[in-house]
Formats: C-alpha cells, sequence, structure tokens
C-alpha cells in the first residue's frame, strides 16, 4: 500500500490517504462515505486522522486502512462524495507533503562504503576501519522537509549545492534496545530522501570536527509516499533491499546505483539508532547517499556544474515512486 499525506492546494490542513490507480483515496472520507451509504459497522471510524497517530498503534491502524481499501475501492471513485467533497481525488492535482509531515526526529545514517570511501578521498582521507564497525549517523532537522514536487530555496551563503540519492524508512509503534534481529517489525515503510548539502558551508564546518549542520538543516525532500514494508517482502536480499535508485537533474540520468549496495543492514541501522534511547513512531531514518548519488562523486565539472535556481532534480527508487523539486 502506498499512504501519502496531502492536501489541496489552498483548501486544507494535510490529510492522510491511500494511493489506488492514479486516485487519492482519502481515508477519513472514505470511511465516512461506507457508515452513511453502506451502513458499514467495521470499525473504520477508529482509523486516526494523522500519520503518527496512525504510526503509534500500526499493527491496529493499518488492518484498519487495509480493511477500508478493500472496501472502497469496490465502488467507483470517481462519483463519491461527502458534503459535496470528493472522497478521492485525481493524484496530479493534490499538493504533497512528506508522508510524515512533523517526524519526531531525522537520523541520517552514513552506510555506503562507495559514497563513504568517495567523500573521505575528497579531504585527503583513507577510510577509519571503525566505520565498518558500527553504523553511524547524525541528526538532521525535521522542520525543515519538503514533500515531492515542493520548490526548494537555494540557501544563502552557498554557491556548492548538492542532491543526495538516499532510502529512507519511517518508524512504526517504536522501542528501545532493539535488536537487529527484531528490527523489521519497527518498519511501517520505506520512502524516498534527498538530502541537500551545501558542500561548501559543510566542508567549513566539518573541518572544525563538528556536523554536518549548516550544510544540511535548511532542506530535506522526503517522498512521495510510505511504501508499507509489505509490498517489498520480495525484494530483500541478504539483510538489503534490491531496488535499483537513479537520480535525474534537468530529464537528464546522472547517478544510478542499488539499495543493495548497503554496507550495514538495515536490522543493524535500527539497533544503533535505538541503543540506549527510544525510537518513537514517525521518527525517519536515512540510509545514506548510494554510491554515485550526489554531485560531490560525480564531480561538477561531469553534470553541469552545482545545482542553481531553476534545477529540477528527480530522484526515483524502483517500486517507491518518484520525488521531484525544482530549486527556486
Amino acid at each position: 500500500m502506498r499512504l501519502l499525506t496531502y492536501s489541496t492546494q489552498g483548501r486544507e490542513s494535510p490529510r492522510v490517504g491511500f494511493l489506488q490507480d492514479g486516485w487519492v483515496v482519502d481515508t477519513i472520507r472514505s470511511t465516512r462515505w461506507l457508515k452513511k451509504n453502506r451502513s458499514s459497522s467495521e470499525d473504520f471510524d477508529k482509523i486516526s486522522l494523522g500519520m503518527r497517530a496512525i504510526l503509534a498503534d500500526w499493527n491496529h491502524q493499518f488492518a484498519r486502512v487495509q480493511n477500508l481499501a478493500g472496501r472502497i475501492l469496490k465502488e467507483d471513485l470517481s462519483t463519491l462524495t461527502v458534503d459535496n467533497t470528493p472522497v478521492a481525488v485525481k493524484e496530479a492535482s493534490v499538493h504533497f507533503h512528506p508522508p510524515v509531515p512533523d517526524p519526531p526526529t531525522f537520523r541520517d545514517f552514513y552506510a555506503f562504503e562507495r559514497h563513504v570511501k568517495a567523500a573521505r578521498e575528497k579531504r585527503g582521507l583513507e577510510m577509519d576501519p571503525t566505520w565498518y564497525k558500527i553504523p553511524v549517523f547524525y541528526y538532521s532537522n525535521p522542520t525543515s522537509l519538503y514533500g515531492h514536487r515542493a520548490e526548494v530555496p537555494k540557501p544563502a551563503g552557498t554557491e556548492a549545492l548538492d542532491f543526495e540519492l538516499e532510502l529512507g524508512i519511517i518508524i512504526a509503534g517504536g522501542g528501545k534496545d532493539i535488536s537487529a534481529r527484531e528490527a523489521q517489525k519497527l518498519i511501517a515503510g520505506f520512502t524516498i530522501i534527498n538530502d541537500w548539502s551545501a558542500r561548501d558551508i559543510q566542508r567549513e564546518e566539518m573541518a572544525l570536527n563538528l556536523g554536518p549542520a549548516k550544510g544540511k538543516d535548511f532542506a530535506t525532500s522526503v517522498g512521495p509516499y510510505l511504501v508499507t514494508a509489505d509490498e517489498l517482502e520480495d525484494s530483500w536480499k541478504d539483510d538489503t533491499l534490491d531496488l535499483e535508485m537513479k537520480a535525474f537533474r534537468n530529464g537528464k540520468e546522472v547517478s544510478n546505483g542499488n539499495a543493495n549496495d548497503l554496507y550495514h543492514s538495515w536490522g543493524a541501522i535500527i539497533e544503533r539508532a535505538s541503543s540506549n534511547t527510544r525510537l518513537l513512531p514517525g521518527d525517519l531514518l536515512g540510509s545514506g547517499t548510494v554510491g554515485t548519488g550526489c554531485i560531490l562523486e560525480l564531480q561538477p565539472e561531469n553534470v553541469g556544474g552545482w545545482l542553481k535556481r531553476g534545477d529540477v532534480m528527480r530522484l526515483e527508487i524502483e517500486r517507491l515512486g518518484a520525488l521531484e523539486n525544482t530549486i527556486v
């Protein structure tokens, strides 16, 4: 199932829906329609309003949403209304928010060896053996997230704006000190992340052995959907997901990698993130950049320079969709 948080431009607060054949079906409005028109006795009205609340009681809530979809998709979605408001709208017409617009935290890991090697080589550094022992991460800014098709402002003070192609997971239920063996039960689903980076600002602050901070915290794009974990059960390969990852700049392919190149498994990542602390429903965890998934690796002279205003970045991950943003 592809869940999303959306609104219709200029009209309403963010709402939860699911995607079906080009339609975004509103969970609450479809519940109300069934109750009114089909005398439904099921507990669809217990579906929570926001994505974080759904994730907090994931096992029950997801089952309800699945049952709701099974019922409402028997109807002609184009004709259904509640109080003169459509139950479903065309995907092309909606405004996308990040699947979880307000995650409690955003931890971004550094788990693709090829990217780590390339980034360290740029600084004249060899690989640190400790990197192979533990999955490391930094905390980024959960309040500066952008959704699919959003315009992302070019931050002041940078002439080296970069994209980063990443796979993300969204936490369900939560927990503390979760072992790698038990970690998959915390994964509600997967999404695409573009971890925008101001490389010149990042370079300055990390020379002081702290960061990244201001080189990263101005924007992260996430979306377009939360693709639930059950959709990808056949994509697991040696504790990683076998999913092709691509990036396009102004329609031209500039990056091609695969999520199964991840050195540290998602189990190890969750175990590390939850060690001595509690993961909360809706927490966002990023994989870090896939190999070749940024201009820093590709080299600016090979891809038309650093990103500029007007550039369109489109990130695609197999079975997760496409995340597209314009720099303004």
